[in-house]
C-alpha cells in the first residue's frame, strides 16, 4: 500500500471513529436538554473533510514518502485532539451542541486556547497535504478551512455568550 493511501486511510479511519463517539454524545446532550447551534454550516465542514483527503489521494502521486519532521508533527497533533476531546468528555461533539446551565470546560487544553481542536484542525490541514509535498493544496486546503473556521467559531462564540457571561 503507498504510504499517501495508508496515510489517507489511517485520518478517514480517525474521522469516522471521532464521528461516531461524536454522534453517541450529541444524542445524549439533547436528550438532556441541549440546543445544537449553526446546523447550516456542518455539512459543509464535513464536504471540506472529503474533499481534502481526496483531494490528497488525487494530487499527490500514490509512490510519494512523506517528509517524516513534518509526518511527527501531524502525530504529535493527534495527542493534542485527544486531549481536547477527553477534556470535554461528554460534552464534546463534532457538532456545535451546548447545555445551557452546563460549566464551561477550562482544563485541559482550555486552559491555554479558547478552541484548541481548532487549532488543531489549522494544522492538520496544512501539514497531511504538505507532508508529501503538496504545498498548493495545503495552502488552498487551509484558505478555505480558514474561512469554514471563521464561520463555525463565529457561531460557536455566539452560541457560548450566555455561559461565559457576555
Amino acid at each position: 500500500m503507498s504510504p499517501v493511501l495508508a496515510a489517507a486511510l489511517l485520518v478517514a479511519a480517525e474521522r469516522l471513529v471521532e464521528l461516531a463517539l461524536s454522534r453517541h454524545n450529541a444524542r445524549a446532550l439533547l436528550r438532556g436538554g441541549a440546543v445544537e447551534h449553526g446546523r447550516s454550516h456542518y455539512p459543509l465542514i464535513v464536504l471540506l473533510h472529503a474533499l481534502w483527503l481526496g483531494a490528497i489521494l488525487w494530487v499527490v502521486p500514490s509512490a510519494a514518502w512523506p517528509n517524516w519532521w513534518l509526518a511527527g508533527c501531524y502525530f504529535a497533533l493527534q495527542f493534542v485532539r485527544a486531549w481536547a476531546i477527553l477534556s470535554l468528555g461528554p460534552y464534546w461533539t463534532t457538532r456545535v451542541i451546548t447545555l445551557p446551565g452546563a460549566p464551561l470546560v477550562t482544563s485541559g487544553p482550555y486552559r491555554f486556547l479558547r478552541h484548541p481542536i481548532y487549532a488543531v484542525v489549522v494544522g492538520e490541514i496544512a501539514l497531511l497535504p504538505a507532508m508529501f509535498g503538496a504545498w498548493r493544496l495545503a495552502l488552498a486546503a487551509s484558505a478555505v478551512n480558514a474561512a469554514m473556521l471563521t464561520w463555525r467559531i463565529t457561531s460557536e462564540d455566539r452560541a457560548l455568550a450566555p455561559r461565559r457571561g457576555v
